[in-house]
């Protein structure tokens, strides 16, 4: 019997070109045809509205000479370049600190969230709420004037770092709990049966899938993270929007100088998400492999003969 339903030669298998795939909408459901011409006239709109309202301040700039070329004449010395470009790597430092230790805390965070005892449970969902709920700027300013009184001095990338960890941490783990939740039933479960120990199947089994299915979401808000590491300024941290105030005030020119600090964030932040929109494409083109059984051994011909 046991040699019938377990050849001593493993039958050929038809290769599939695509494995079985699942599709799920992890943050939102997916909108309907009505829903979607609704999004597609809401967004032409918008972007109707945006190149009136961007053609008017063109226009308004050029009446008063902020366009003149004169006033450009600055902006094709290297040394300017230069000077920014140092404030865009102090951007880019801030950002990649916060993203990294925000993304750990993140982590704990959420499966603190969706442990099961209780105050574990409760003590990650009142951090989450509070971290979500506080203002940045008022954690900032808590750094900047609030630890100086009662003795600590942290170094200025911390006094913008610290309240962007904060508050960065608590979206990651909402970001990464979501990516958990939706995952097939069984996935853990599986990894205990094979005997991994807990921390090893949410290492190496629960905490890869979500965080792949969550990639498009974990660079989006990336761009969100640089955007904030703007407030800088308030702290004198070496960053892009505060090299361009100092650049400004020593050019006297308040208006092209800040388009051009413009213009930078928008080349960055565009590019992060356009890496979002596509990950997110990709993702949802190919979808989530289901996971695949191993296949059993083929016994021996004296095990079969034993059967």
């Amino acid at each position: 019997m046991t040699a019938q339903l377990i050849p001593d030669r493993p039958t050929a298998v038809r290769r599939q070109d695509r494995a079985p795939r699942y599709a799920a909408a992890f943050l939102y459901d997916e909108p309907g045809p009505l829903a979607k011409r609704r999004h597609l006239i809401g967004s032409i709109v918008s972007c109707v509205v945006f190149a009136i309202v961007v053609g008017l301040g063109l226009w308004q700039f050029a009446s008063h000479g902020q366009l003149d070329a004169e006033k450009w004449v600055p902006f094709t010395d290297p040394a300017v370049w230069q000077y920014l470009f140092v404030g865009l790597l102090g951007t880019l430092e801030a950002t990649v600190v916060v993203a990294v230790l925000g993304a750990a805390l993140g982590v704990v965070l959420a499966f603190g969230r969706m442990s099961h005892r209780p105050w574990v449970r409760g003590l990650s969902g009142a951090y989450i709420e509070i971290a979500r709920t506080v203002p940045v700027l008022l954690v900032i300013y808590l750094m900047l004037f609030g630890l100086p009184q009662i003795g600590i001095n942290v170094p200025t990338l911390w006094k913008l770092a610290i309240p962007l960890i904060i508050a960065n941490s608590a979206v990651f783990a909402e970001i990464i709990r979501a990516g958990v939740l939706s995952l097939p039933r069984g996935q853990r479960e599986a990894a205990l049966s094979l005997g991994m120990r807990s921390t090893q199947a949410t290492r190496l089994v629960v905490l890869p899938q979500a965080v792949r299915n969550v990639t498009p979401s974990l660079v989006t808000q990336l761009v969100s993270l640089m955007k904030d590491t703007s407030l800088g300024f308030i702290v004198a941290f070496t960053e892009l929007l505060y090299r361009g105030q100092v650049l400004a005030t020593y050019l006297h020119l308040l208006i092209p100088t800040y388009l051009v600090v413009t213009l930078i964030y928008l080349v960055v932040n565009g590019s992060l998400s356009a890496l979002a929109a596509h990950l997110q494409h990709r993702l949802h083109r190919t979808g989530s492999p289901m996971p695949r059984l191993p296949r059993l051994p083929a016994l021996s011909g004296a095990a079969r003969k034993a059967s």
